[in-house]
């Protein structure tokens, strides 16, 4: 099964001392991960008006109330989780899993052919605790977000894809940086200080 990793929203149950945790609650997000992408969003600029955006892991829905608030009416979001997310207005959800083929094609038929602005990607697996069982799940989804969006995204393009380091990893990375004129690594803060996971950014996407 594919899922958000556990810390996206554990926070506020955990602390409600921590300012985080007072943000969702103040604000009205669905998670504390909606952190994670502000702080990248505002750092590189990936969500703009009218833009056309795709969110891959999406349950609860943080994220995409994210990219709905900034994207305006004019924007479009396509959510896609393997768990059922409830009703966000401007959102178009689809539920399944995109390791399965037939959910992967059907994603594909919605989406305007290299019509999409940035692709994101919270996906993560249900970690076992077993390395050698957990790294290829993870890599899996990692590499299915950026094959989806090496096929529907517009040159000039984004994407913002969760990564695990370990087997496979170096070998996302360079697969990217044959598709992106832009990659690199980053952590925001708001990421629990020992997760493993870090987020791939790659932008300037280029038909080759």
């Amino acid at each position: 099964m594919v899922r958000r990793s556990k810390t996206s929203g554990r926070g506020l149950k955990e602390d409600p001392t921590d300012p985080f945790a007072q943000r969702v609650k103040s604000e009205n997000w669905r998670s504390r991960a909606v952190f994670k992408l502000e702080e990248i969003d505002r750092r590189e600029k990936l969500l703009k008006a009218g833009a056309v955006c795709v969110d891959l892991g999406s349950a609860p829905g943080a994220w995409s109330q994210y990219a709905q608030r900034k994207l305006g009416k004019a924007g479009t979001v396509i959510a896609v989780d393997v768990l059922k997310m409830e009703h966000l207005e401007g959102v178009r959800f689809v539920q399944g899993d995109i390791r399965e083929e037939a959910v992967f094609a059907s994603l594909l038929a919605l989406l305007p052919e290299r019509q999409v602005d940035v692709v994101l990607s919270d996906l993560a697996p249900n970690m076992s605790g077993v390395d050698a069982i957990d790294q290829p799940r993870a890599m899996h989804l990692s590499e299915r977000a950026l094959d989806l969006a090496a096929r529907v995204l517009k040159p000039g393009g984004s994407a913002l894809i969760k990564v695990f380091q370990g087997s496979g990893f170096q070998e996302l990375v360079g697969a990217s940086r044959g598709w992106f004129g832009r990659v690199r690594l980053t952590q925001p803060r708001v990421s629990p200080s020992r997760s493993p996971e870090m987020y791939l950014l790659a932008k300037d996407f280029r038909m080759v």
